[in-house]
């Protein structure tokens, strides 16, 4: 006891004495200090008084450097070179400095205004070459006396020869075009230098000029003028090696689609898709509609959704996860054909071919079934390929990427192969299966864990008769699907909104289209008896407290709608981003979507801050 209280006694002796009246005024100096109260004239960031000093301390050294650097090579040169090429040494800080101080002394002065609201383009790059590049149209080396054109797009390129002479690539379309910028053709020669001392990689530029070809054929245009209409502050990555780093292309999408041709092209393919669905049920007299956003229940797919709160009703509330149910409450109400292109939200996983936002499409098409759905899906996606390849039905698709020696060729003719889920899963496994009308049963559970135990299938709990069906079929009959191929026959269990099938009890009329091993499209003749309905919703509510948390809900509204008649329906859904991959030869999801969901980027400076576009800080 006595070394005990010797102990605290020592312990409260080491207490740090209670600060001093000109200790406390210090502390409150250095929180200011510290508070956001100075603008940084670069960035406009609100900083520390502290942090500005340190900033404006560096800027100067930096700056300091990159005119050492800049003066070095002029004194060592027979002729004097423009700053742009002396600042290709430049790291991307030194660039970034020098080019804001450059820019804001633009503003300042306005010679000439960095900014200007309006130039009046007369043709766009792509009818530019349309127009003047056909052989014959500009002979080489000569120009169109008496045209004038007002081009505008990014300048990619720079090359000087001489003070005189200046050559860029405009790029602009997804198409460029040289400009040739001559002393003799400038509309004030005294400032020619100068003015284009002014333009740099990545800037947006308006050209007036003439066509024109080079002494080799190259087709340009020559300018009385050049005005930059906006200066790219940052330095691109150069020419040769371009831009490869997949977070830097996924986070800032925007400077992936300057530098990168193929992205581009990858979502002008995609915009294509989307408008060629558009056409295709817009002209078998589909009506395009709109569904909620938001629900109290999270209905019309087996997902774990994501949850929003409504502040005024005070509700939480889900993201949908398919538009199925209002989609076919519409069908009730009289409108036969009805689909929806939208966004769509499941809180899951993100891997190769997963984002927890995604484009799907989905129509409901009364009086038809199943196997008019698939004839339809035949027709929908083969005339596709062929809208994209110019007649063509066949694709390649490189599994391991562009760069690989494997490759898929994918064969879209109709018709496609069709796998009946027990029947191969019998012969993959050489098994027996249960009768398919017991397959909910525990009796089915205990074989169906068995069999995935016998043959290695690995399956989370809850090790429901669904899922262990599902995991099966990923594991023997989803890698036989290389070309477009449907899978049907699948039991009443794993489909809850889905027909009983006519002439096989226990199982329902579905089919999925899978291609290259994945999913792309899923189907069903739509149940539309409210008893039936009732219980398999019920059944959810089961698989639910069995710690699924994928399974549905019961929708009473959904129920009632059935309870006032839905005529024979066969609906459909078809994830959009998946079906993109395909067609473009990509092998992540993210390369086909122009956001996609990114972990924030964590750093000291801006773990506190707020996030921007695609998670990034």
């Amino acid at each position: 006891m006595h070394r005990l209280i010797s102990f605290r006694s020592s312990a409260l002796s080491l207490r740090p004495p209670p600060p001093r009246p000109f200790a406390r005024i210090r502390l409150r100096r250095m929180a200011t200090e510290n508070a956001g109260t100075h603008k940084d004239p670069v960035t406009g960031e609100l900083i520390s008084k502290t942090e500005l000093k340190r900033r404006e301390k560096a800027r100067k050294i930096e700056a300091a450097k990159a005119e050492k650097a800049a003066a070095a090579p002029q004194k060592a040169a027979a002729a004097p070179k423009s700053s742009a090429a002396d600042e290709e040494n430049l790291s991307p800080n030194q660039y970034y400095e020098i080019r804001s101080r450059h820019i804001q002394k633009l503003k300042e002065t306005q010679n000439p205004n960095p900014y200007p609201h309006k130039f009046e383009v007369s043709i766009s790059i792509t009818d530019f070459v349309d127009k003047y590049g056909p052989e014959g149209k500009i002979a080489a080396g000569q120009k169109l006396d008496g045209v004038t054109e007002c081009l505008a797009g990014r300048i990619h390129n720079v090359r000087a020869s001489g003070q005189n002479l200046r050559f860029y690539d405009l790029h602009g379309e997804g198409t460029k075009v040289q400009i040739m910028a001559n002393k003799q053709d400038a509309k004030d020669p005294n400032t020619f230098v100068t003015d284009h001392e002014h333009f740099r990689r990545g800037d947006i530029v308006g050209v007036v000029g003439t066509p024109s070809r080079t002494k080799k054929g190259e087709l340009s245009i020559a300018p009385s003028q050049m005005i930059l209409l906006a200066p790219n502050l940052h330095q691109l990555p150069s020419a040769h090696f371009g831009l490869k780093d997949q977070e830097t292309r996924y986070r800032k999408r925007y400077l992936d689609l300057i530098l990168n041709e193929d992205t581009r092209r990858i979502f002008v393919t995609r915009s294509r898709i989307i408008n060629y669905i558009r056409r295709f049920f817009d002209n078998l007299g589909f009506l395009e509609v709109e569904t909620p956003m938001t629900s109290m229940i999270a209905g019309g797919a087996t997902a774990k959704p994501f949850i929003t709160h409504h502040n005024d009703l005070d509700l939480d509330l889900y993201l949908r996860i398919a538009p199925e149910l209002y989609l076919k409450e519409l069908v009730v109400g009289g409108l036969d054909r009805v689909y929806e292109i939208g966004r769509v939200f499941r809180n899951e996983g993100i891997d190769l071919t997963h984002n927890p936002e995604f484009t799907i499409c989905e129509f409901y098409m009364a009086y038809a079934d199943m196997y008019d759905i698939m004839d339809l899906t035949e027709s929908l996606v083969e005339g596709m390929v062929k809208y994209l390849t110019g007649g063509k039905t066949t694709l390649d698709y490189h599994p391991e990427g562009k760069g690989s020696d494997k490759v898929y060729q994918l064969e879209f003719k109709r018709p496609w192969p069709r796998y009946d889920m027990i029947g191969t899963l019998e012969e993959k496994l050489g098994v027996k299966f249960p009768p398919s009308d017991t397959l909910h049963t525990d009796e089915a559970n205990r074989f169906l864990r068995d069999l995935c135990k016998k043959h290695n299938v690995e399956c989370s709990e809850p090790r429901t008769n669904a899922r262990l069906l599902d995991k099966l079929v990923g594991e023997y009959i989803e890698p036989l699907c290389i070309s477009p191929a449907f899978i049907v026959g699948h039991p009443q269990v794993m489909s809850p909104l889905a027909k009983y099938h006519r002439s096989r009890p226990g199982l329902c009329e579905r089919f999925e289209g899978f291609m290259c091993g994945k999913e792309f499209c899923n189907a069903y003749t739509e149940l539309n008896d409210p008893f039936e309905q009732r219980l398999r919703f019920e059944e959810q509510i089961r698989q639910k407290e069995q710690g699924d948390d994928e399974a549905q809900g019961i929708d009473e509204t959904f129920v009632d709608a059935l309870e006032h008649g839905l005529p024979p329906t066969g609906g459909w859904g078809i994830g959009i981003d998946r079906l993109v991959m395909f067609l473009t030869d990509s092998t992540n999801i993210k390369e086909v979507l122009l956001f996609p969901a990114m972990k924030p980027i964590e750093t000291a400076a801006n773990t506190t801050g707020a996030v921007g576009p695609s998670g990034q800080v």
